[in-house]
């Protein structure tokens, strides 16, 4: 018997995102999108839309808020006092899933490249709300509820990308 796979469904209007397992919801997390919307254009800020692949996972087993800059953990650690004093920079903190775009000319290729738009699900800095729209593009998670997603799920997972 096979292993059930999982997928993930983010729902921008809701601003949800859905772990699934052979199609049964497993868990459920708020997530923050695009403040732009939904768009796939490279320069846009707009969180993509369609099918897509986790094609890289970034960040195992480091510390929640841990700060990455290129996929790099930095050597910091967001605490409340750095988001305040910096609360305009685009934390990306704890685990990286990097999608890739799997449709050629909606969201793969030229310049609508989601991979090379460097768009990620991550996570973010406690203080930054969930439930409403304010990344610059990609789907922000709580730090606890990135964790328990990156655990659960492989390179190859697929990732669909809903309005």
């Amino acid at each position: 018997m096979s292993e059930p796979q999982p997928s993930i469904r983010v729902d921008l209007a809701a601003q949800q995102l859905e772990l699934r397992v052979d199609g049964r919801v497993v868990g459920r997390y708020p997530v923050s999108s695009a403040l732009r919307g939904a768009g796939e254009r490279e320069g846009s800020e707009c969180t993509p839309r369609g099918r897509h692949l986790v094609c890289e996972k970034i960040g195992d087993g480091a510390a929640p808020g841990t700060v990455f800059v290129a996929r790099e953990p930095t050597g910091e650690l967001c605490t409340p006092s750095a988001f305040r004093a910096e609360p305009d920079r685009d934390w990306i903190l704890t685990r990286i899933l990097w999608l890739d775009g799997c449709e050629p000319g909606r969201n793969r290729g030229g310049e609508v490249d989601t991979r090379s738009r460097y768009v990620y699900i991550h996570g973010c800095p406690d203080a930054l709300p969930l439930g409403r729209p304010g990344s610059h593009g990609c789907i922000r998670m709580s730090n606890a509820d990135v964790i328990e997603l990156f655990d659960r799920v492989d390179v190859g997972t697929p990732v669909e990308i809903v309005e």
